[in-house]
């Protein structure tokens, strides 16, 4: 069933849709306990084609472009922020880790409410609407994977060797 709307006023709603949605969606992941991010599903498990989060250094220059992306972890009181890392710890690291998980799957459930957008909005605008939900949200998702595997990678290293190391910048 589709909701007939002005072209304006399917913009008017498909606005305020994202905004609700991004908003509401990061509140009820910010909800869950972040034990239930404490493992990678078939969804946030890295790839081998990622090569351990180099294939974003490589072919995508995250460095130069991931600063510049908003953090909303700490948005919601008690949340855990991304932006910098905070610490050194071997537990920190591993929460930190969790919660990459979390802004990942969150940037995923986002972009997963794009195709409502055909319910009042002309195919067109729909279109336009869910390459808007990609471009907003891929790159986030993104800078969690890229994270996530650096993380790992240090965590894996701490592991092998027992010590503690360099931790390397998130920012």
């Amino acid at each position: 069933m589709r909701i007939p709307l002005t072209d304006g006023w399917a913009v008017v709603v498909g606005s305020v849709v994202w905004a609700v949605a991004g908003t509401a969606v990061g509140y009820v992941m910010h909800r869950l306990p972040v034990t239930r991010f404490d493992h990678d599903t078939w969804l946030t498990r890295l790839r081998p084609r990622e090569v351990d989060g180099r294939v974003y250094e490589r072919r995508w220059a995250i460095r130069r472009w991931k600063r510049w992306l908003p953090e909303a972890g700490d948005a919601f009181a008690g949340g855990f922020s991304k932006k910098r890392l905070g610490g050194r710890s071997t537990a920190h690291l591993e929460r930190f880790v969790a919660e990459t998980r979390r802004a990942e799957l969150t940037h995923w459930v986002v972009m997963a409410c794009g195709p409502f957008f055909v319910l009042w909005s002309p195919l067109w605008l729909a279109a336009v609407m869910v390459v808007f939900g990609v471009v907003a949200n891929l790159p986030c998702l993104v800078a969690q994977r890229y994270n996530r595997a650096r993380l790992l990678r240090l965590l894996g290293r701490r592991a092998a060797t027992g010590s503690v190391g360099p931790v390397p910048s998130t920012g």
